[in-house]
């Protein structure tokens, strides 16, 4: 699988990813956000349906249009996203100068109908991106872009999941957003696999009762359960109290997955600082309210692939204990898989996160269980 190491691509000599300044004149039929025939999956927030806004990784754009050429429009700083035109290979896509907000997909395409797919490649807790529409050839259109994948999937996870400095290669560089890339993380390579939908709430160093290096007593106000209730992250409650879009609560009947894949823990028991019970007591309540806005879809809680001794063999023990509690309370759909803990032979990320071919062994163990699991081939 060819990795995403560079800003541009060139595919079949017409692709590039440069970035233009806003204030000069855009050339060519402007496509607004709202337009029907634009698909979005993910939690995005259309309280303003000229300016789709989000904040967690993963969410995609798709659209099919007439003509030689496309650009994108969105908000300066947005951060970086990742596209495909047609079968071409994905290539990364960047808005991240102050004045950045028109960037080229493609050029000099034959002259027809085409595809492109957008996917938000980073977590924008920070820069809370906006789609302003597309710009296509003078008198072109969109047309009706393929169905949506039936099958359905949900990723709630931290930095793992996001795919946190999956695109470092030094153990010891920090966060840098330049090197996070969702699209190859294993969650998004194993809903590409298995031919699904892909929506996820997921935030770097988030956990199911304690964030990262939180007090033992654990995050009330910025663990998962709050943010689960919510279409955007907020750090803190007093930021959520601002009115923006991310304390808009999340309306569960625009999307109900097959499966909800849980994947929490490693953050929580960081640091040496943590309470077993008050962790189980976060998965329980973090099981029932997903169980409660989901009632029809297997949920898998996941562990690995950070975790390593005596951390490690917790986790396991206290999902294994979630689950099977839940199980003989009557909740059927409770399941359990575990990854192959990292141990360096496929390298590092940033941090010591997981790198892109631990994300790849990753998405091909979880693939294989829940082909098995739903039966999906």
């Amino acid at each position: 699988m060819k990795k995403i190491l560079s800003i541009t691509l060139l595919a079949l000599g017409c692709l590039s990813s440069s970035a233009a300044n806003r204030t000069v004149p855009v050339r060519g039929t402007v496509v607004s956000p709202s337009d029907k025939h634009i698909q979005y999956t993910g939690r995005i927030s259309f309280a303003n349906p000229e300016r789709p806004a989000w904040n967690f990784p993963g969410i995609q754009i798709v659209a099919a249009f007439e003509g030689t050429s496309l650009k994108m429009l969105a908000k300066p700083q947005s951060g970086y996203f990742v596209a495909q035109i047609d079968r071409a290979e994905p290539f990364k896509v960047a808005f991240t100068g102050a004045k950045d907000s028109l960037v080229t997909l493609a050029t000099a395409l034959p002259d027809g109908r085409h595809q492109v797919r957008l996917m938000y490649a980073i977590e924008g807790y920070e820069m809370y991106p906006e789609f302003w529409g597309f710009v296509l050839d003078e008198g072109r259109r969109l047309v009706d872009a393929p169905a949506l994948p039936a099958r359905k999937l949900e990723f709630v996870g931290n930095s793992i999941t996001c795919g946190y400095g999956n695109e470092g290669t030094d153990k010891n560089e920090h966060f840098d957003y330049a090197t996070e890339n969702h699209y190859w993380s294993y969650a998004a390579i194993t809903s590409r696999a298995l031919q699904a939908q892909h929506w996820v709430v997921a935030r770097s160093g988030i956990g199911a009762y304690r964030n990262f290096g939180e007090a033992k007593a654990g995050s009330p106000n910025s663990c998962m359960q709050v943010q689960y209730e919510y279409t955007g992250y907020a750090p803190d409650a007093k930021l959520r109290q601002k009115g923006g879009f991310d304390s808009e609560r999340w309306d569960f009947g625009r999307y109900q997955p097959d499966v909800v894949c849980i994947n929490l823990g490693t953050n929580d028991l960081s640091t040496n600082n943590y309470d077993l019970k008050l962790l189980k007591q976060g998965y329980q309540k973090l099981l029932k309210m997903v169980r409660t806005h989901n009632p029809q879809a297997k949920i898998v809680f996941l562990c690995g692939s950070m975790l390593e001794g005596k951390e490690l063999e917790t986790a396991k023990r206290l999902l294994n204990e979630v689950a099977d509690e839940a199980r003989k309370a009557g909740d059927r759909e409770v399941y359990r898989f575990d990854f192959t803990p990292q141990n360096g032979d496929l390298g590092y990320g940033n941090d010591w996160h997981p790198s892109l071919w631990q994300h790849e062994k990753m998405a091909a163990e979880l693939t294989a269980y829940l082909r098995g699991l739903t039966g999906w081939f």
